[in-house]
């Protein structure tokens, strides 16, 4: 598809539909509804923006493979969760830099969720270790880091979200002018969308401005884990 619309009333009705019957049942006697009304949609808009992605950062990838690539699988873990629903009632993109291993990396994040519906941008959960070097590198150069929040653009469209420590990391001073950031466990921005957003013509040219807009943070996560930008 080289543009144009992705994301149709038919990609939300079946979603809803899903969160209505999240059931084995229902899932394999919809599943060809699944593949053609929200995979497929997905891994061509995943195809197409892969032109977008380069511009931006060609270290970074879109990929379209049905299994294991920038979509999220539908199927949900529930070994360790009280929910034992076996479906996500969202589809999830993520453009990882090529060196990622899984979603625990820096990356451009596109979540589409009948209701909820957002694109973002930075890593979510970090491992231990990684989440030091990014905190070391915001105590280190905070002026850059200030500079990419305090970005017109950025802030016109984006704000951070995710977890926070209740007291300052081990090894940080209390008294930093930046200690809330460093006290952040998810190093995340959001922008919000709706529907109606996902479901226009222009949307992928929406959504690259979006990710053009927050790659200065992104960068700057990359750069921080010695990755190539």
């Amino acid at each position: 598809m080289a543009g144009g619309l992705y994301f149709n009333s038919d990609f939300f009705k079946f979603l809803t539909e899903l969160k209505m019957n999240n059931n084995r049942e229902w899932f394999t006697a919809n599943k060809s509804r699944y593949i053609a009304e929200v995979r497929n949609p997905c891994l061509d808009f995943i195809r197409d923006f892969a032109p977008h992605l380069e511009k931006i950062s060609r270290h970074y990838v879109a990929d379209a493979r049905p299994s294991g690539g920038s979509l999220f699988r539908i199927y949900r873990d529930a070994r360790f969760s009280k929910d034992k629903s076996p479906y996500k009632t969202m589809a999830g993109i993520h453009f990882r830099h090529e060196m990622a291993k899984d979603a625990h990396a820096p990356g451009f994040y596109l979540h589409l969720e009948p209701g909820n519906v957002f694109a973002g941008t930075g890593i979510w959960h970090p491992e231990r270790e990684t989440l030091h070097r990014i905190r070391e590198a915001i105590a280190t150069h905070p002026k850059r880091w200030k500079a990419i929040l305090a970005d017109k653009k950025f802030k016109a469209t984006h704000k951070l979200w995710g977890e926070s420590l209740v007291r300052p990391p081990a090894g940080f001073d209390p008294d930093h002018p930046l200690i809330e950031d460093l006290k952040r466990k998810d190093f995340v921005s959001i922008a919000e969308l709706s529907e109606k957003d996902v479901r226009s013509i222009d949307f992928i040219d929406q959504f690259a401005r979006l990710c053009q807009t927050s790659s200065p943070l992104t960068k700057f996560l990359t750069v921080s884990l010695d990755l190539r930008w």
